[in-house]
């Protein structure tokens, strides 16, 4: 029932700065945690940052420093701003909401695409 959509990618160079942004159908306060992923051609999806339903949070330690994931439970949106890029960084970057409990529940965005190059 819950959709998940995300926009901002684009194309940008190496240091440069994008902000990628979720909007969700339903309410992020309710989630326990929102997280961002990402996954780069021929690898794994890996986990990049979260925030949690108490606005604490948690970065891989390859975006650590450059990376900032922050919610706004008004607008139902979570974003991620991302300074000083690297080629590295170009992905796939997928939204995605958790709940654990009553029940267990997973949801995901289709993505948007960054690409870091010069």
């Amino acid at each position: 029932q819950v959709q998940l959509v995300e926009s901002g990618g684009g194309l940008v160079q190496p240091g440069g700065s994008l902000r990628l942004s979720c909007a969700s159908s339903g309410s992020i306060s309710s989630a326990h945690a929102m997280a961002w992923y990402r996954q780069a051609p021929g690898k794994q999806r890996e986990l990049v940052a979260v925030i949690t339903q108490g606005g604490n949070t948690n970065y891989a330690d390859s975006v650590k420093g450059r990376f900032t994931i922050s919610r706004d439970d008004a607008k139902n949106t979570v974003s991620l701003q991302m300074n000083s890029l690297k080629p590295e960084d170009t992905a796939v970057y997928y939204c995605n909401g958790v709940l654990y409990y009553p029940k267990y529940e997973n949801y995901w965005g289709q993505g948007t695409r960054v690409t870091v190059s010069s």
